[in-house]
């Protein structure tokens, strides 16, 4: 069993559809930290960043992150 993959960058450059292939390659699962969070507060991104602040969502961020890191055969 492998150890996660966390990719990181910009907004719009292209992580979600690097690390779906990236997956697909290693034969992992796909976790987009975005959708984790949408579920979990129960609104998409971009009205969490309106309503809440970009810091309320970069917290909401390092949670789902330090959850996964332990987390096996997942990009």
């Amino acid at each position: 069993m492998g150890k996660p993959v966390f990719l990181i960058g910009y907004m719009g450059s292209g992580k979600s559809t690097a690390g779906k292939k990236l997956a697909r390659i290693l034969g992992y699962d796909f976790v987009d930290t975005d959708d984790v969070i949408s579920s979990l507060v129960g609104k998409e991104v971009y009205k969490i960043f309106m309503e809440d602040g970009e810091d309320a969502f970069r917290q909401m961020e390092r949670s789902v992150l330090v959850s996964f890191k332990d987390r096996k055969d997942t990009v």
